[in-house]
């Protein structure tokens, strides 16, 4: 499951000349499912198909009834008070946050019902029993490794940030039986950024990239197994062949 971020009337961040962040994620998610739909390995769905507002649980539930193997979230960032920082992050789940900065956006992306106008959802219940845990731990490693895997395959070919791999609490990133990561492609109030965003050329190379860690994850998976559903079979990735 491929989600853009934001969308209707949830712009995400803006950029100075006007550029909303819905409208890079939603371009560059795009070209993400092209890539994995060309190789023929995998049924890709989208959180979202246009520019509409899909309410956060909304999005982990369509994961979730999707039977999704894996659940790629896409954000551009910004920090208007400094235009120097710039680089990619990958962020997965926890309740403590790595650091503040982490904390403060995932703040900010779980607002994100309130600002487009819509009551926020109840969030994937909080896990109750031994066997659900367990689940729910496992789920983090995997999606843990994903982003570690992500991380090497994007290094080589876009910018990171000083910490690629950061932690928070993301509502988005909460399936308990989902493997999930949220990609910060970098920072709309960076120049260089910005520009990268906006290229063809670029974005080819870093959906090339992700769809190479894609096929690494499922590779290594195939090998250790993959998280046992909780409520639901969560899972609908790679098409038999």
């Amino acid at each position: 499951m491929v989600d853009a971020g934001h969308g209707g009337t949830d712009p995400g961040a803006i950029a100075v000349g006007g550029v909303f962040e819905k409208d890079i994620v939603f371009g560059f998610a795009q070209a993400l499912v092209a890539k994995l739909e060309a190789g023929g390995r995998y049924r890709v769905r989208m959180t979202r198909d246009r520019d509409v507002f899909v309410p956060l649980a909304e999005r982990v539930r369509l994961a979730r009834d999707a039977r999704a193997d894996l659940f790629v979230s896409i954000h551009a960032d910004s920090i208007s008070a400094a235009p120097q920082v710039s680089g990619a992050t990958i962020y997965t789940n926890s309740e403590k946050a790595t650091d503040a900065e982490s904390a403060k956006l995932a703040e900010r992306e779980n607002r994100a019902d309130s600002a487009a106008g819509v009551d926020a959802a109840e969030a994937p219940p909080d896990i109750a029993d031994i066997l659900q845990e367990l689940t729910l731990r496992e789920t983090r490693g995997f999606s843990s490794g994903f982003a570690r895997t992500l991380m090497g395959q994007l290094a080589p070919v876009m910018k990171m940030s000083a910490k690629p791999h950061r932690e928070a609490r993301f509502v988005v990133l909460r399936s308990p039986d989902v493997p999930s990561v949220l990609v910060e492609l970098g920072y709309l109030s960076s120049k260089r950024d910005l520009e990268m965003l906006q290229s063809p050329e670029w974005r080819a190379d870093v959906t090339g990239s992700m769809a190479k860690a894609i096929d690494q994850f499922f590779t290594n998976r195939a090998t250790l197994g993959r998280p046992a559903p909780t409520r639901r079979a969560a899972a609908a990735a790679p098409v038999s062949p």
